[in-house]
């Protein structure tokens, strides 16, 4: 019950991560600081006369007491994760303010490499494509994609992480089973199947403009980079960018002509120093060891027992990326001295088992 306890203490108005561990360094556990009198609260001195009347108003609200979480909870599949639990993250364990309990629908596993992907609300059709090349990229490559379920460039990074069948978690600005926006109901449902849908917040819980900003750090503080993929001078994504910074994270944007307001923010956090990114290789090269020895690695092992690659057929996929097409010479001469017949005969059957694809220049990509 320990977890349920502090999962609605973390939601009591006014209450924050700093209160809450000092209130639990007096007391003995949760449960004892959801029980204790308005005197032995008041007693701490660190709560204001406003949040100790919150405090009592909230808990004299039965229909949101641990006991009924507890009951709620396991009926629609809802996990409490706690910072004591392994599939807590461990980046955003380290951060400045990170929840007691994350809710969770899906399944979130401490060992995923994330990086997180936000932008603005108003997609334009230049912000859909770069989105979906770089969600898609990363995800192929077994990167987890993070990100906030909104409108726009949150919307098609999910989506393009699920197209290539990678990886996705989405971090809610309200309770794990709130559909918000409501036409993302399907999209959240097949983000928990393949990866989870978290929140800080209580079930039932509705978004505000409180909410939405505060989420932001959970989403850069289980990351080890932001990438800012669309934002104009004051998107709410820059909100995760400087959460991202103030947290020692790496920053990563995708620039746009000069006269593009709904980018201006993106060529403004380049200018201040993010680094420009126009592939996802750009992205990947940052964090090379890691991903060789870890997450590549495992991705092409559970391509090839998929499609059964034979070693030839394994050394090609190995050469090939989401995003930048090899002509055939080009992989043969990689290849070291394998014959050219033999290299162009294996690219066509992974053609046609669908594990690669070309452009009108006869180059190949992973598809």
């Amino acid at each position: 019950m320990e977890k349920y306890y502090l999962g609605v203490l973390q939601n009591i108005p006014g209450m924050t991560g700093a209160i809450l561990d000092k209130l639990l360094g007096i007391f003995k556990n949760g449960e004892e600081v959801w029980r204790a009198s308005e005197q032995e609260i008041a007693y701490t001195k660190l709560l204001t006369d406003d949040k100790l009347e919150s405090f009592f108003t909230f808990r004299r609200d039965n229909s949101r007491c641990p006991e009924k979480l507890a009951e709620m909870c396991p009926k629609q599949h809802i996990k409490l994760i706690s910072k004591k639990d392994d599939d807590y993250p461990t980046l955003l364990k380290e951060t400045f303010d990170p929840p007691h309990i994350l809710f969770c629908k899906g399944r979130l596993d401490n060992d995923h490499f994330r990086i997180a992907m936000v932008g603005s609300r108003k997609i334009s059709p230049y912000g859909r494509a770069v989105a979906e090349r770089f969600s898609g990229g990363l995800a192929s490559l077994g990167v987890t994609v993070v990100s906030g379920a909104a409108y726009g460039i949150d919307t098609e990074s999910h989506r393009g992480a699920l197209a290539v069948g990678g990886i996705t978690e989405a971090v809610l600005g309200c309770g794990v089973d709130v559909a918000y926006p409501r036409s993302n109901k399907r999209l959240l449902e097949e983000i928990a199947e393949r990866g989870a849908v978290i929140s800080e917040y209580m079930p039932g819980t509705q978004p505000n403009k409180f909410t939405f900003p505060a989420r932001n750090r959970i989403i850069a503080g289980m990351c080890r980079g932001t990438l800012v993929v669309e934002a104009a001078q004051k998107s709410g994504a820059l909100i995760t960018s400087d959460c991202a910074l103030r947290e020692n994270r790496d920053v990563f944007a995708v620039p746009a002509g000069i006269f593009t307001q709904g980018s201006a923010g993106c060529n403004k956090l380049i200018q201040q120093g993010a680094k420009l990114v126009l592939d996802t290789n750009d992205i990947i090269s940052e964090y090379s060891d890691f991903i060789k020895n870890k997450t590549l690695s495992a991705k092409n092992d559970n391509m090839e027992k998929k499609f059964a690659l034979s070693e030839e057929e394994r050394r090609i996929y190995s050469l090939l990326t989401p995003d930048v097409p090899l002509s055939v010479d080009e992989i043969i001469y990689n290849l070291h001295g394998s014959d050219a017949a033999s290299v162009a005969f294996l690219l066509l059957q992974m053609e046609i088992r669908g594990i690669i694809k070309s452009n009108e220049a006869h180059s190949y990509v992973r598809k």
